[in-house]
């Protein structure tokens, strides 16, 4: 049986969470959280193939989640793909698909993008 790479979800929203687990639970093993201040703890427990995290959140936003993943040597190699309604397709296109030097991808973008991007970041 071939294992599932794992995602860690973060975003606010639950019904992107929901969302998502609807749509990519079949092809991934998902933990997911609303809250950006235990990613690390999540990170650590569960060591996930990648981490999908909303840039626009309270508190701790993407770009803390990110600040605090790299500062953590056993978390930084650890590939974070920002998903983000905050920044059109077009602009993330212009920006060389990145945001803050972090692979990135719009909320509106079709399913299949969000999972061409996943597969292309869990590959290695």
């Amino acid at each position: 049986m071939i294992e599932k790479h794992k995602l860690l979800i973060v975003d606010d929203d639950d019904a992107v969470i929901e969302f998502l687990h609807a749509k990519l639970g079949a092809a991934y093993d998902i933990v997911s959280t609303n809250a950006p201040e235990n990613v690390l703890h999540l990170a650590r427990d569960t060591l996930p193939s990648l981490i999908l995290c909303d840039i626009d959140m309270p508190g701790m936003d993407g770009g803390d989640v990110s600040k605090a993943l790299y500062d953590d040597a056993g978390l930084r190699h650890i590939p974070l793909l920002f998903l983000t309604g905050l920044i059109s397709a077009g602009d993330i296109l212009k920006g060389g698909g990145q945001v803050g030097g972090r692979p990135a991808i719009s909320k509106q973008a079709p399913l299949a993008e969000l999972a061409k991007k996943i597969e292309a970041l869990t590959a290695s």
